[in-house]
């Protein structure tokens, strides 16, 4: 069984059950984009984790190692989006990227913000306008540096 089928069975077994995102969240005591990226294949679950996603979705135990295995992650083709809100979030990074690297290097030096030692969050905000999506990036700032030990 492949990483994308285990994927399938998850989105399709929580929609039979009639289960939120957050309730899945909150069953494993996960964050909540942290187990939505996971259960859709970006980040290993560990295997105590996979037990409980197995026993709340009614799967078949074999699905628990396939969670723990180490994913191939970032999915997105190399085209440009074509989903609207995904296609939205790479026009914001395209449009503002720019500047919040120069920004990160002015007040941090040269590096960049890590996805790996990494947490983002996502909350509504109401507003008079329309109720506003608010994502934090939370990611540790790692300088380059050059090793001449290494030449």
């Amino acid at each position: 069984m492949t990483r994308d089928q285990v994927t399938e069975e998850i989105v399709a077994a929580r929609l039979a059950k009639g289960l939120t995102w957050q309730q899945l969240a909150d069953a494993l005591e996960r964050p909540l984009v942290w187990t939505i990226a996971a259960l859709l294949g970006q980040h290993p679950v560990p295997t105590e984790l996979g037990a409980k996603v197995v026993a709340l979705l009614g799967l078949d135990e074999s699905v628990i190692p396939v969670l723990a295995a180490v994913p191939m992650r970032g999915g997105l083709p190399t085209a440009v989006p074509t989903d609207p809100t995904i296609y939205r979030l790479y026009e914001a990074l395209s449009v503002y990227g720019p500047a919040l690297k120069e920004v990160i290097h002015e007040q941090f030096g040269d590096g960049i913000m890590s996805a790996i030692n990494f947490s983002i969050d996502l909350q509504r905000k109401s507003h008079p306008g329309g109720d506003r999506v608010v994502i934090t990036f939370d990611g540790k700032f790692l300088p380059y540096e050059w090793n001449a030990a290494t030449n």
